[in-house]
């Protein structure tokens, strides 16, 4: 059954609150070391997945504005949290994070201001990309069997991460130049 766009409470928007609510608890069990942790793992796996189940409940019985809201904030708190949690326990860098923390600041400002023109900004292709591999560089630097000996691949993840990050923030910033002339 359709829901009405603006309604507030749906089983999509239900979850994306829960990831939103639960994201600060996962902060607090990343652990201070570089060998992971079972809880912050499967926590944020159990997190993660959210994004994807949340995204398919709105497809199979339609999105609300609320969603279009609070999804992409839900992201940023979780991601950009577990970024920075992990930058505190000197597990990431702190460059790559910044950069893509800063990408996401322009690209969120710039949503707001053609949103507030009634210009909706979907996320690309690329964008979703970036979000997958961010949550892999975090999930891979949790998870106890890749912790410590594979520091190669997340810290790779991390900056194919902001290599995406980047490349989806000039295409958002040229396709407004583009649409403007």
């Amino acid at each position: 059954m359709p829901v009405d766009p603006n309604a507030l409470v749906t089983w999509a928007n239900a979850i994306t609150a829960g990831r939103l609510v639960l994201s600060p608890a996962m902060f607090l069990v990343i652990p201070d070391h570089q060998r992971g942790a079972w809880l912050a793992y499967l926590l944020w796996f159990a997190l993660s997945l959210s994004d994807g189940i949340d995204g398919w409940v709105a497809r199979r019985h339609g999105t609300t504005s609320t969603g279009a809201f609070l999804d992409p904030l839900a992201d940023k708190v979780l991601v950009l949290g577990a970024m920075f949690t992990l930058v505190s326990r000197d597990m990431f860098p702190l460059l790559p994070v910044l950069l893509i923390a800063g990408r996401e600041l322009v690209i969120s400002v710039y949503r707001v201001l053609v949103g507030s023109k009634g210009v909706s900004v979907p996320a690309s292709k690329i964008a979703k990309y970036k979000t997958v591999v961010q949550q892999l560089a975090v999930g891979f630097a949790l998870w106890p069997w890749f912790a410590a000996d594979y520091r190669w691949l997340w810290m790779g993840l991390l900056w194919l991460a902001v290599a995406l990050a980047l490349v989806s923030g000039a295409q958002y910033l040229f396709a407004s130049r583009a649409a403007r002339k």
